[in-house]
């Protein structure tokens, strides 16, 4: 993803920005591109998103846009806010724009997650040992604001001087309650009695943050018949995480009756052990408290010189450029384990049953979370004056990445009568390093690894007018995907609420892609399109979630117990990946079809299906061949929409087949999310006068109409082992533009 053509570095993983955390009041266009040529950054290997931004000069004079937006989820009520603001200033020569915005929406989310198991060792889970309920709440926010400022000379041969500067950030308030039963494996669709449960609660008020900082400063001017863009960008990324997780266990055990035979929502009773005697989960005593004390930080910089010179030689227009990335990432992993708490947990429970769209038989109750984390932390500090909430970093948990991108590429654009032809190559080299902290056979190492390569990217697109209304592209190309920094650090983390331990893998290489695509367009009527498209991408060095089973003590021996065996999550590459698609687009208006009123009415729609598959040699006795991860089979959108008499309305529906996990596979490769389904409506209405100018629109929003429910499972969909629910989400609001 680019801000005006400079690529922007994620601060979640030091790739991928997180796409719902941009901005959209300065968004003045996207452009995507599938098939990617060589004056693009990064030479990815699907395809590349480039976000344009206001010019102040886009308004003449003064410019105002405002939007107020109001809403709530049906489940708990939970209640949305939206806030944007862009005004920009202009004359003939001198233009300035600033922007902010804040769009927070209360959080309220049902989970249900197991623990299927092979009983009989024939590879098939026909058990559950594990039922996890979990209500999270909090809130989520996303805040952005950010200037730019644009200088046009009347003469001379600078065209333009700008600067713009573009903060945006994301954050989770998180409350988790969370209750926890494991029993001796029962078959999967059954009902009946369980007895000898153990129960394990986790409680939390945690907080999550990423945010980045992006400035660039450039001019466009000419040389002669040259055309000269210099830019220079200075980015910073961080991304933050907080998580005290109250953890009590060792409950006297309970009995259950419990109904598993819709795993989308089971059902447990809670008794008394060996009784009929209903039993309050929230009041039982523990015999062991912990607290879990995580604190996580990533922070990541760029600085990046770019200069692309453009000139047309007759019908041919000559592209290239050469560009310099020093990027570098430091960060920790701290986490401390305090056993035996000075505050009674249950005190913190409150007389409120979860809001949830589940069955809550077993008793769920909020409690009073951010309370029960602050009197944790006093009581510590006045037992130990020098307990401090944050845990204290030490080297051994230090992270570094070190990474620099030198690029160049030369490029061609020449014109034959009714087709043109795009050419050219892309050159790359990458010095990554990264230092860090690993456990190898039992013992913390300090480890230090380089990884160094240089990539040669050729391409090429031929573009055929074959009629007015009929257009083919045929294109050639090649890309790479480097490793995320999440995937190639050399450290790794502790999850302890899942149980697992994920670390990265230095050696990593990176994806290597040979493309091929077609598409043939027809252009039948007004704002009308149909097209078909066919392609083709062979993929080596996969990168794919994998590792092994270890002694989870050797990692955090406060957190698991010797011996205790726990998943090691990290990443692999694979061999000979291929993703091969076809995919149809449908954008119809019936303004010269439909008589009026009717001939406000149109339709889109688009249609993918997908092939792909590559091979893990790590994965079982001889590898597996599995789906790249991420990939559907099947994806399609549709949506209708009426635009005439100031209305705008549209119905969106998108459906989304099956696919294989890119994050929490863990070392089976074998979780996947189910398949999905969406649909949204929006309505939104100008006002047929204006007041000084300003133009009013009102507008109401509905997402998730079907109230549709995210599902992860193991290997087969009849053995779940996540289910959330979100609820459907409506808002109402008004945007003014001056």
């Amino acid at each position: 993803i680019s801000f005006d053509g400079i690529d922007v570095l994620g601060a979640e993983n030091g790739r991928i920005p997180r796409f719902d955390s941009i901005p959209a009041v300065i968004t003045s266009s996207v452009e995507a591109n599938k098939a990617v040529t060589p004056d693009l950054p990064g030479a990815p290997i699907l395809g590349h998103i480039n976000i344009n931004t206001f010019s102040p000069f886009e308004t003449e004079g003064f410019g105002l846009s405002a939007t107020v937006g109001a809403g709530t989820r049906d489940l708990n009520d939970a209640e949305t806010q939206r806030y944007a603001l862009r005004a920009s200033w202009s004359n003939d020569r001198f233009g300035v724009l600033a922007f902010g915005t804040l769009d927070k929406r209360d959080r309220n989310v049902d989970n249900r997650e197991f623990a299927p198991v092979d009983t009989t060792g024939n590879g098939t889970l026909d058990s559950l040992e594990s039922l996890d309920y979990r209500q999270y709440g909090g809130y989520r926010e996303n805040n952005s604001y950010g200037a730019k400022a644009e200088y046009r000379p009347a003469e001379g041969p600078l065209d333009r001087l700008f600067a713009s500067s573009i903060y945006y950030g994301f954050a989770d308030e998180e409350e988790r309650n969370q209750l926890v039963f494991d029993f001796d494996p029962v078959p999967l669709k059954s009902a009946g009695r369980i007895d000898g449960i153990s129960v394990t609660r986790l409680l939390e008020q945690g907080r999550y943050e990423t945010s980045t900082f992006t400035n660039t400063i450039g001019a466009d001017f000419e040389v002669g018949e040259w055309l000269v863009e210099p830019r220079l960008n200075y980015t910073e990324t961080e991304n933050y995480m907080r998580l005290p997780l109250v953890q009590t266990m060792n409950f006297t055990p309970i009995s259950a009756n419990y109904d598993i035979r819709d795993l989308d929502d089971p059902v447990l009773t809670p008794f008394a052990l060996g009784t009929s005697t209903p039993v309050d989960v929230n009041t039982l005593s523990p015999n062991l408290s912990l607290l879990i004390n995580i604190f996580n930080k990533l922070e990541t910089d760029s600085t990046k010189g770019i200069i692309d010179v453009e000139r047309d030689f007759g019908n041919t227009k000559f592209e290239a450029g050469l560009s310099y990335d020093q990027r570098e990432a430091t960060g920790n992993n701290a986490q401390v384990v305090t056993v035996g708490l000075p505050v009674n947990v249950n005190d913190y429970a409150t007389d409120t049953l979860w809001d949830a769209e589940f069955t809550n038989t077993i008793g769920g109750v909020y409690y009073r979370n951010e309370a029960l984390r602050d009197s944790t932390f006093n009581a510590l500090l006045a037992a130990d004056p020098t307990y401090s909430p944050i845990p204290e970093f030490t080297p051994e948990d230090a992270i570094g990445i070190e990474e620099d991108i030198l690029a160049g590429y030369a490029m061609g654009t020449t014109e034959f009568g009714r087709a043109n032809l795009v050419y050219g190559v892309r050159v790359e080299r990458t010095d990554f390093s990264t230092s860090g902290n690993q456990v190898i056979d039992g013992v913390a190492t300090d480890i230090d690894a380089s990884n160094d390569y240089t990539n040669v990217l050729p391409s090429l697109h031929l573009n055929v007018d074959l009629a007015e209304d009929w257009k083919l592209r045929l294109s050639a190309t090649t890309g790479i995907s480097r490793p995320t920094y999440t995937e190639a650090r050399a450290s790794q983390s502790v999850d302890p609420t899942n149980r697992t331990i994920s670390g990265g893998n230095p050696d990593l290489e990176a994806e290597e892609s040979l493309g091929f695509d077609a598409s043939l367009e027809w252009y039948f009527d007004t704002a009308s399109i149909l097209s078909a498209g066919v392609f083709h991408r062979r993929i080596d060095n996969v990168i794919y979630p994998g590792g092994a089973t270890v002694d989870g003590s050797d990692f955090a021996p406060g957190v698991f117990a010797a011996g205790e065996q726990v998943p090691y999550n990290t990443f692999l590459n694979g061999e000979d990946g291929r993703l091969t698609g076809v995919e149809f687009n449908l954008i119809y208006s019936a303004a010269d079809f439909l008589p009026g009123p009717f001939d406000g009415f149109g339709a889109s729609g688009n249609l993918t299906i997908l092939d792909s598959e590559f091979f893990a040699p790590e994965i079982g006795a001889n590898g597996i061949n599995a789906p790249i991860p991420g990939t559907s089979d099947l994806i399609y959108n549709a949506s209708v929409f009426y635009e005439k008499y100031g209305v705008s309305a549209r119905l969106s529906y998108q459906w989304r087949d099956a696919w294989l996990s890119t994050t929490e596979s863990g070392p089976n490769l074998n979780q996947y999310w189910d398949e999905t389904e969406r649909l949204d409506a929006k309505i939104q209405y100008t006002l047929p006068f204006e007041y000084g100018g300003a133009r009013t629109v009102i507008f109401a929003e509905a997402n998730n109409l079907t109230d549709a429910r995210d599902r992860r499972y193991i290997e087969t969909d009849a053995t779940p082992d996540q289910v959330e629910a979100f609820g459907r989400a409506y808002m109402f609001g008004v945007s003014v533009d001056f």
